[in-house]
């Protein structure tokens, strides 16, 4: 069985953070075929800890696949180089899915990744209460703390705590999905769209919410988004999707 170097304590914050958490070159993804080929390409990506980046591209240019990708989803076709240094492991992710290592890739989403999905993602038979103990629980953390309680007033939702996800309004299902992302005070958060169902204010409130996690504790955040003019006004680093035009079907090649 392939075993993984066990994860540093996610709450002994006085280490120092490695210099890199997500090293990828020349990387690709298809499907289909002919005229319906679809292929993404990611030729190279360095992420570092505290970094909030936003993918950018117009709606079906690939943002999600290359969510899925860099968020251990989707294999990719082709990798030059995938490597992972979150959480205090240096871990070869592109060896992993060679090996079709499908029980240490998981492994690595449940305890070093938050999603942010755009359908929310919440378990419909949990409260939202359920929804944020969930991955804390799993790995051995209490249901509750300071910083999951901080979050929860951020973002407003702590009358809902007792509701399931279907009596919540598409507003309060995304920012209970956003807090679910953090709550485990994960390596990696990768969030698509995040803001889409929000008001400007909320959204507003959210971005900062990301932005402070991001400084605070290290986490590194990967948004798709279509907002261009909230990536602008915030300054994020931006990498963006650029139409290859191919003689056949659809490609497209995000890069900074």
């Amino acid at each position: 069985m392939l075993k993984l170097p066990p994860p540093a304590r996610r709450h002994a914050l006085t280490h120092r953070p490695p210099s890199l958490l997500l090293d990828v070159e020349g990387m690709t993804f298809s499907r289909g075929a002919g005229n319906q080929r679809f292929t993404v390409e990611v030729p190279a990506l360095k992420l570092r800890p505290g970094e909030l980046v936003a993918i950018t591209g117009r709606s079906g240019s690939g943002k999600s696949t290359v969510l899925e990708l860099l968020g251990l989803l989707s294999a990719p076709h082709r990798h030059g180089r995938f490597l992972w240094r979150g959480h205090g492991r240096n871990i070869d992710l592109g060896k992993l899915w060679n090996r079709r290592a499908h029980g240490a890739l998981a492994e690595i989403r449940g305890t070093s990744m938050g999603f942010v999905l755009q359908t929310h993602g919440l378990l419909p038979f949990l409260t939202v209460a359920g929804n944020l103990a969930l991955i804390r629980r799993s790995l051995g953390l209490p249901p509750r703390d300071a910083h999951l309680d901080a979050m929860i007033e951020r973002l407003d939702i702590g009358g809902k705590l007792h509701k399931k996800p279907h009596e919540l309004s598409v507003g309060e299902q995304q920012r209970a999905s956003i807090v679910r992302a953090l709550a485990h005070r994960p390596a990696l958060v990768l969030a698509d769209e995040p803001t889409s169902a929000l008001d400007p204010g909320l959204g507003d409130r959210v971005m900062d919410l990301l932005l402070a996690q991001a400084k605070e504790h290290g986490i590194a955040v990967l948004i798709a988004t279509h907002e261009v003019d909230r990536v602008a006004q915030l300054g994020l680093r931006t990498v963006s999707g650029t139409d290859q035009k191919p003689a056949t079907g659809f490609a497209w090649r995000f890069a900074d």
